[in-house]
């Protein structure tokens, strides 16, 4: 009995090291910029990776003539029009959505890349970072304020976060809650990112630390569930797979309703 304990208790240290390993972000060294510390990271490197394929190999893709890379050109190309067609536009308007287009597609390619990284041995997820959805969130705040701001000038803005016909006295009420909604919107585009790259993760490494787990009792035990957490972790990866674009695709579009209502307040 105390064997099977140690078994157990074994087998539960080495799943949490386990997630801890590919989860949580390993800072390595940090590079002194005045007052600033800047972490170097297993997350700040993803980025960096994924920055250089949109940067440098995304564009070689895009301008590319090969036949070679002409099913990834067609991708490209289909991806940037259903975001144009089917998310800017609609809540944004032909001409101001096309002026805004740039930094949504940049958006939904940067979030993409960065969640596909993650799928790869070795790779981290930097979207399973709460500091990265933040920035990211708090980026899309600010084109929303901005967007708001340009489309309606600053009194306009600040005028229309009340919906119009509320009773005078209500405004002193109604214009702080509006302003801790419109703090909320970006909050829940951080949180969403962040708990769905993450918890994917977690039940994926949990299938496979059941063999270890289980391993830990005898290693017939360990082959015997073998084939079942392979099955489910395979079954896991290509759900990953398929919510790695879909997550993307809810950033953007949430960003893009969220942009419309403050261009478009009626």
């Amino acid at each position: 009995m105390h064997e099977e304990t140690c078994g157990v208790n074994s087998g539960i240290m080495e799943l949490k090291e386990i997630l801890e390993h590919h989860i949580i972000d390993k800072v390595w060294a940090y590079l002194e910029l005045g007052p600033v510390h800047l972490p170097v990271s297993k997350h700040l490197l993803m980025m960096v990776i994924a920055f250089i394929l949109l940067v440098v190999v995304l564009p070689f893709i895009i301008r590319s003539r090969s036949a070679v890379t002409a099913p990834l050109r067609s991708m490209i190309e289909v991806i940037f029009l259903f975001i144009r067609d089917e998310v800017v536009r609609p809540n944004l308007g032909r001409e101001l959505g096309d002026k805004y287009i740039g930094y949504f597609a940049t958006l939904f390619f940067f979030i993409l890349t960065l969640n596909l990284l993650g799928l790869f041995p070795f790779g981290a997820t930097a979207t399973g970072n709460l500091a990265v959805t933040g920035a990211l969130a708090a980026m899309s705040l600010v084109l929303i304020v901005y967007a708001g701001i340009r489309k309606q000038g600053i009194t306009g803005y600040i005028k229309h976060l009340v919906p119009g016909g509320v009773p005078v006295w209500l405004y002193p009420i109604l214009f702080p809650i509006e302003l801790i909604g419109l703090v909320t919107k970006a909050f829940a585009l951080c949180v969403r990112l962040f708990a769905n790259m993450l918890g994917g993760h977690i039940v994926i490494l949990s299938f496979i630390c059941f063999i270890f787990i289980f391993g830990s009792f005898g290693a017939i035990y360990g082959f015997g569930v073998a084939p079942v957490s392979v099955l489910l972790v395979l079954f896991m990866m290509a759900l990953e797979l398929f919510v790695a674009f879909l997550q993307a695709y809810i950033f953007v579009f949430l960003t893009a309703i969220f942009t419309g209502m403050a261009v478009n307040p009626h």
